[in-house]
């Protein structure tokens, strides 16, 4: 997102590390994250978050869920009146079980949040293969300006103000990813995974429209066009997480192995937490975070969920906003 922004506007990144965010400025390349993808001579990096975010008109947050709340009280001293904070992180918060728009409202009051999500695998990104994404923000006067900073050839953006479908639905895509995964782990075909993907979207469908989505969200980029992407590509953090899990390996051993965070794991508790506390069923939301936990094999998941009762397919809350 660096990358792209950096083409049409001043922009600075930043870094844990100093030494990255050095080779970054004066390189021109992510060695660590993105090797052999060339980046704009215009996006400079720094370790300081005062740097960064200063005189910032938008900042936004690409720091993992269970990072972003301890992040975002860093820089708040350092924004600018009124800067807006798109979050690009597709997680549900532990502990407090809020989306991350939720936190900046606990954290950085005064200031828009909004988030922007969609099919956006980085390494295709920024290799400037066709993409889209959606930002959505409540006031749709700054979404089309965060929508005029970002939109390129090779990178579509639209603008939405459903905040709360478009998190939910990033977060939760992740969640089914790991079972999508997971069913690839243990051998199984198209049909388990199609299965997955439609009731997945069922699921996180229902939560967010329970907790006021807008229900075209969820047949939208941020809904249907995340979830086919992350359930099935190989670059899919989720998907392969899961992948091994399903082949037998244990957690540990398979996030001891990655350098980047799959924001499933982390998030499948959070999430059921959250629909249970709204009174919506996420039965392979539950069965994911059983697996996570160690309290459920992958086999023993896959047969709970087949040994459900049978029910209608479409629910009152799933058709409720749809046309009579």
């Amino acid at each position: 997102m660096a990358s792209l922004l950096a083409a049409k506007a001043p922009t600075v990144l930043w870094a844990r590390s100093a030494e990255l965010a050095a080779a970054i400025t004066t390189d021109h390349e992510n060695a660590t994250y993105l090797p052999g993808i060339a980046l704009p001579e215009t996006l400079r990096a720094t370790a300081s978050l005062h740097d960064a975010v200063g005189g910032a008109e938008v900042v936004f947050m690409a720091v993992p869920s269970h990072g972003f709340r301890a992040v975002l009280e860093d820089l708040v001293p350092a924004l600018s009146d009124g800067a807006a904070i798109v979050s690009l992180t597709k997680g549900i918060e532990m502990g407090s079980n809020l989306r991350m728009s939720e936190v900046v409202a606990e954290v950085a009051p005064g200031h828009p949040a909004g988030v922007m999500t969609g099919p956006n695998l980085a390494r295709e990104v920024a290799e400037g293969q066709p993409a889209a994404s959606v930002v959505a923000l409540p006031d749709e006067q700054l979404a089309r300006k965060v929508q005029n900073f970002l939109h390129a050839p090779a990178f579509r953006v639209y603008t939405a103000t459903d905040v709360v479908g478009c998190e939910i639905a990033g977060s939760a895509k992740n969640v089914i990813a790991l079972a999508a995964g997971i069913c690839d782990g243990l051998g199984f075909g198209e049909n388990t995974r199609a299965v997955l993907i439609t009731r997945g979207l069922a699921e996180l469908g229902r939560l967010g429209i329970t907790l006021g989505g807008q229900t075209l969200t969820f047949g939208g980029l941020a809904g249907v066009g995340d979830l086919v992407a992350t359930c099935t590509s190989p670059r899919s953090r989720n998907r392969s997480v899961g992948l091994a899990l399903g082949h037998g390996t244990p957690l540990l051993g398979v996030l001891g192995g990655m350098r980047m965070v799959a924001e499933g794991v982390k998030s499948a508790r959070p999430l059921v937490r959250l629909a249970q506390a709204n009174g919506v069923e996420m039965p392979i939301a539950e069965q994911v975070a059983a697996i996570v936990e160690g309290t459920a094999s992958p086999r023993d998941a896959l047969i709970a969920l087949m040994e459900r009762p049978a029910r209608s397919e479409w629910d009152e809350v799933l058709l409720r906003g749809l046309p009579k």
